[in-house]
């Protein structure tokens, strides 16, 4: 099944307006504006509006496609907290403004935390066990620990961990396995060691860093990393999930790459796209997933 999903009925967030190759958006009571490459529309809001709500502003220093500084207004502190609430799954996040123009959640996510959450309580292992790849601040992390899985949070990047160990902490969670390693490593060396997962979640960049300075190039590893959880995969009672945010691949990558290798454990899948709708009812598009389970509905 092909599916557009988007966020919805979330208080502390919302996207606000988008275009002009920008974003303004709401993160509890405070107002965002950053880069987007994909809004390549005209704004909806006129340019005084957005300079009227906007608490922080990103802009990108010259000559960089990445880094790039914030301007704060009076008031607008450097981190804060929101909440995200659904059917039971209660979290709370700190969130930051990084010199990367990220403040620590993708709020598109939203969708599939949600089928994390219900799929692992629909599992039949007991305390399933979950790994998280490419981890980041840790939404995905939490939302299979609350409901009853035992997770492993893997990222290459210390600081990123401890900032999801904080979340952890804010939303009265505990006991998560936290690795710092590159991806491709660990899920070598648990194949290695024979070590099975019920569910793995993948949310791989287009290019990055081990903490060695082992590369990531999503296309070419991408390949073999699937076919490494593959192995990792429970064969009975299991799930999986991927999202790429790259512009350069299309859902019918993933949908090739999951049918070809996993087959006939392909099982209660969806494809799609993610995106986020602004006030002026405008689909902002923010990645590809593909998810299936073993558990019905």
């Amino acid at each position: 099944m092909y599916s557009f999903l988007t966020t919805e009925n979330w208080a502390d967030y919302e996207l606000v307006d988008s275009g002009n190759f920008e974003k303004l958006e709401r993160f509890g009571q405070y107002y965002v504006a950053r880069p987007e490459p994909q809004a390549i529309w005209d704004k909806h809001l006129p340019e005084q509006e957005w300079q009227r709500m906007a608490n922080a502003v990103f802009t990108r220093d010259k000559g960089s496609q990445e880094k790039g500084q914030w301007k704060l207004k009076k008031g607008m502190p450097e981190q804060w907290f929101i909440n995200y609430n659904y059917n039971g799954l209660k979290l709370r996040f700190r969130l930051g403004l990084s010199s990367f123009k990220h403040v620590g959640l993708f709020p598109e996510q939203d969708a599939n935390w949600k089928f994390i959450y219900d799929t692992t309580r629909k599992l039949k292992t007991p305390q399933p066990k979950v790994l998280n790849m490419f981890a980041y601040t840790g939404a995905a992390t939490l939302a299979a620990k609350a409901a009853g899985a035992d997770v492993t949070h893997l990222d290459s990047i210390k600081q990123v961990n401890f900032w999801a160990r904080d979340n952890m902490e804010a939303s009265n969670l505990d006991n998560v396995r936290w690795i710092v390693e590159d991806a491709m490593k660990y899920a070598r060396r648990e194949v290695k060691r024979g070590n099975k997962y019920n569910g793995i979640i993948l949310d791989p960049p287009s290019y990055g860093r081990g903490p060695n300075g082992e590369k990531w190039q999503l296309e070419d590893e991408l390949n073999e990393m699937i076919k490494l959880c593959r192995e990792m995969l429970d064969g009975t009672d299991y799930f999986l999930l991927i999202n790429l945010y790259s512009m350069g691949f299309s859902a019918m990558v993933l949908d090739n790459l999951m049918r070809g290798t996993f087959g006939d454990m392909v099982k209660n899948e969806e494809l799609g796209e993610l995106y986020l709708h602004d006030k002026g009812e405008r689909k902002l598009p923010l990645g590809t997933f593909f998810r299936f389970t073993s558990a019905e509905s």
